[in-house]
């Protein structure tokens, strides 16, 4: 079981939290948990290290460590008062080493790769500790481990990195024989190379930690316990009768989560597809809710469409050119040159007559993808690379897709009759996607012209 910052973040979180493990635990489940740092405190520790690389003065670190001390040990003192002494010492000790390090970077002027990932480790250093406490406090035994202790080794790509495949025997032998009687918690987003140096998962790091312990272990299942009910037919920020979907298959969730589904990374699904382990989704407030089950089943449900995402704050880039046509090697001189400056390419489109490669990159990227193709173009490669900001992507997903004639035209067809112009179409031969761009003012109303064109509003099975 996992559990996201905002499942620790207050007293009644984190007694929620102990209440959900205690009964799972009482009726005889083994029980592993991968906790994350409280909400806002990881943010808060970026924040200070950004700060203080940078400040000329003496920056507030005093300030922040007081502050997370006061907020950590609040906590403690109202989930697990037997255990305030002993907790606090531990805090304590961390807190300094957080402050230590700092300070050292403030001196040295230096926030390396390396360094960063230590000192961002810090969040779940504190959170865990308590958590564990809590359920002690029920009676029940724990034990904390961090990503070493647990057995995550992974590659030394600071910020973004991978477990290795030596993670599962280490994390067998390491967490597995407790699980018979007592009950690990485990801090998330962080593991360590082989060498020992501690690496922090990258985005949604704690369910990445989860799904590779799960896999470790040869879990039942895996459970996600965040502040949604589930995986969701889109956006109910955007649309306001959106559902919970009951299920949904591993690549179906991969599709979403990579067009901005914030529930789960698509990182996070590869360890349990392996394994052919379950994921659940499920909301910590609301724990009666049966969530969304993530599972290897094709289609379950009548429709052939299950959800739809929609991002924002993309740009599209088009690199055209006669040249490009028979030329061998072009998409991958693009695309070298893209990666060089770490541009994260979304999606692609290419015509057949090879004259045009559209693409579709963060906005945040676009400055450095025109610094990246810009040489290009002055060598003749291509004739000319333009950009549009103005634009917004919007994934249309669903195993039951594949093999249903029609899909493409209900799509297209509705968002004409809607007035809403597609300027680039991408889809994969998984056919579990089909892609398309808009203008940003027509992206919202686009993805509620196609939520009611599939009805996923309404639950068909019943």
């Amino acid at each position: 079981m996992k559990f996201g910052g905002t499942s620790v973040g207050e007293a009644d979180c984190i007694r929620r939290v102990a209440d959900i493990v205690e009964s799972h635990h009482a009726a005889g489940d083994e029980v592993a948990v991968v906790v994350s740092a409280c909400s806002g405190v990881t943010d808060q520790i970026i924040a200070a290290a950004d700060e203080v690389v940078s400040s000329k003065e003496q920056p507030p670190i005093e300030t922040l460590i007081s502050a997370m001390r006061t907020r950590h040990l609040r906590l403690l003192s109202e989930v697990a008062p037997d255990y305030t002494d002993e907790v606090t010492a531990i805090i304590d000790d961390r807190l300094t080493r957080l402050q230590n390090i700092l300070t050292a970077v403030h001196t040295l002027k230096e926030l390396t790769p390396r360094s960063r990932d230590y000192i961002i480790s810090f969040g779940e250093r504190l959170s865990a500790p308590i958590v564990s406490a809590a359920l002690r406090q029920r009676g029940l035994s724990s034990v904390v481990l961090d990503g070493a202790e647990a057995g995550i080794i992974t590659t030394a790509n600071h910020g973004d990195a991978r477990a290795l495949p030596v993670s599962e025997t280490s994390i067998r032998s390491r967490v597995a024989p407790l699980l018979a009687d007592t009950i690990p918690v485990i801090m998330g987003f962080m593991g360590v190379t082989e060498q020992g140096v501690v690496t922090t998962l990258g985005r949604s790091g704690s369910d990445y930690s989860a799904a590779v312990v799960g896999a470790g272990i040869d879990a039942d299942e895996i459970w996600i316990w965040t502040d949604v009910d589930g995986v969701m037919t889109s956006d109910p920020r955007i649309i306001k009768d959106a559902r919970v979907l009951d299920d949904i298959s591993y690549l179906e969730a991969m599709e979403l989560s990579f067009f901005g589904a914030k529930v789960l990374h698509p990182r996070s699904i590869e360890p349990a597809m392996q394994k052919d382990i379950p994921i659940r989704v499920k909301n910590s407030f609301r724990p009666d809710l049966p969530g969304t089950l993530i599972l290897r089943d094709k289609h379950q449900e009548k429709r052939v469409v299950k959800a739809l995402a929609l991002i924002e704050k993309v740009a599209l880039v088009n690199v055209n050119g006669a040249q490009m046509i028979g030329r061998p090697g072009v998409a991958k001189t693009i695309f070298s040159a893209l990666a060089e400056r770490e541009v994260n390419v979304m999606m692609i489109s290419q015509g057949s007559s090879e004259a045009n490669i559209s693409l579709i990159i963060d906005e945040a990227h676009l400055e450095n993808a025109i610094c990246a193709l810009t040489p290009i173009v002055k060598q003749g490669i291509v004739r000319e690379a333009t950009y549009d900001r103005d634009v917004a992507a919007l994934a249309v997903v669903g195993a039951g897709m594949a093999g249903s004639p029609g899909t493409g035209g209900r799509i297209f067809s509705a968002l004409g009759g809607a007035g809403i112009n597609v300027m680039m179409i991408s889809q994969g031969s998984s056919e579990v996607n089909v892609s398309f761009v808009v203008k940003a003012s027509d992206g919202k109303r686009a993805l509620k012209v196609l939520h009611d064109e599939f009805r996923l509003s309404e639950n068909l099975d019943d």
